[in-house]
């Protein structure tokens, strides 16, 4: 076993490392797979994607992670049963990759793989006396690792609530050491399932960075897009465009504890669900409402929590360039929603030299860079972005 630590800590002694950053976000549309040469660490972080690809999941497996994804009474020997599965069919999906590559598995360092999310419960959301912050991420590190042959890093949140964290947003650390630009402030929007987005003041001051979720990004409509559409998501927004929103069904909509909490926060698909929604319908009367419709609200929805959020968490006053990433960056109408109600132009974070596609998945290569190679860095007595190293090291022997 020496030898395998013996590595490790020769890995950490390069002055680069090859990894594998993996993302399989809340809309399970397949895992993302980002091979990245990573120079540095920290703040002197350099890093290029040399390949990248999404490998889409097959409706069987899409399916049985949503028989546990975001529930409370599940069946637990189907939990039991997706952790390993789930490692092993990440696993042979980065071997595929990599032969699709014509890049030999020696060649790589490190794998940083975030697993799948299946249930998310901060104790501002859960509410339960006594009980601490908790996120429940399956795919286990282990089969990854012994399958493919190379180390590998996963579970990354455990030590962010260890620390007093909630588990999420994670991609303030990578956000910081790949995009923070003197002289310029910038917002970096992501917009998954839920969005979040993170504040990179042009001082590069640690202290004043920040980070938090900001509600449902594109879960619910995918949710209402694959009930009502038979489709995963609404592509270029066409459903949410050819509807109207409706002003009552919002308003009931962003009746909820979470707009009330204070930054910074998390949450997730199990508050934002279609359960939420037929309430929310019910409410306001609408439980009639044609679904092209619907979808134009949920749509204004996520513009309007987003906005509200950045307008709230900000300065007053303080000037920002703004960059969107994620699923939502693809949706028209929600990108010109948020910039109407922002009063201002969102590019894509493409401009920042990472695709907006792929920047998930680098952002948990640059986590297990630091975990391996990085140093403490400290982001000022705040909640949310403890300044700890992240990720559980697996050995393939």
């Amino acid at each position: 076993m020496k030898e395998h630590v013996e590595k490790l800590y020769a890995l950490s002694r390069k002055p680069s490392r090859r990894i594998i950053g993996l993302m399989s976000g809340t809309s399970l549309d397949g895992l993302d797979v980002a091979l990245c040469h990573v120079v540095g660490s920290g703040p002197e972080t350099r890093l290029k994607v040399e390949h990248f690809k999404t490998v889409p999941y097959e409706d069987g497996f899409r399916n049985a992670v949503r028989e546990i994804f975001a529930k409370r009474q599940i069946d637990f020997q189907q939990l039991c049963l997706l952790n390993p599965f789930i490692g092993l069919q990440h696993a042979q999906m980065i071997l595929e990759c990599l032969s699709e590559w014509g890049i030999p598995t020696s060649e790589v360092d490190l794998i940083a793989s975030h697993g799948q999310t299946v249930f998310h419960a901060p104790q501002k959301q859960h509410g339960i006396a006594g009980f601490p912050n908790a996120t429940l991420q399956i795919g286990d590190g282990d089969h990854i690792a012994v399958k493919t042959g190379i180390i590998t890093l996963s579970d990354f949140r455990q030590k962010h609530i260890a620390a007093g964290g909630e588990g999420a947003p994670l991609a303030v650390y990578g956000d910081y050491f790949l995009f923070s630009q003197k002289g310029e402030s910038r917002i970096l929007l992501n917009m998954g399932g839920i969005a979040n987005f993170t504040f990179l003041p042009g001082n590069l001051d640690t202290s004043a960075v920040f980070t938090t979720d900001t509600g449902p990004g594109n879960t619910l409509i995918d949710a209402f897009t694959r009930l009502h559409f038979g489709k995963s998501y609404d592509e270029n927004g066409s459903i949410a465009s050819s509807g109207v929103i409706d002003e009552a069904l919002l308003k009931a909509l962003k009746d909820s504890p979470f707009f009330e909490q204070p930054f910074p926060k998390t949450t997730g698909p199990e508050v934002f669900s279609v359960d939420y929604v037929k309430n929310a319908m019910q409410v306001s009367g609408r439980g009639g409402i044609a679904p092209n419709h619907l979808i134009a609200t949920l749509t204004q929805f996520s513009a309007e929590a987003i906005s509200e959020a950045i307008r709230d968490a900000m300065p007053a006053g303080e000037a920002f360039e703004m960059y969107a990433s994620g699923g939502g960056a693809h949706n028209p109408v929600l990108m010109s929603a948020i910039g109407e109600l922002l009063g201002r132009h969102i590019r894509l974070i493409d401009e920042l030299g990472v695709s907006g596609d792929a920047k998930e998945a680098v952002l948990f290569a640059v986590l297990a860079n630091e975990a391996v190679a990085g140093e403490a860095l400290y982001f000022g007595e705040k909640k949310g972005v403890p300044g700890v190293s992240m990720g559980k090291i697996s050995f393939p022997g």
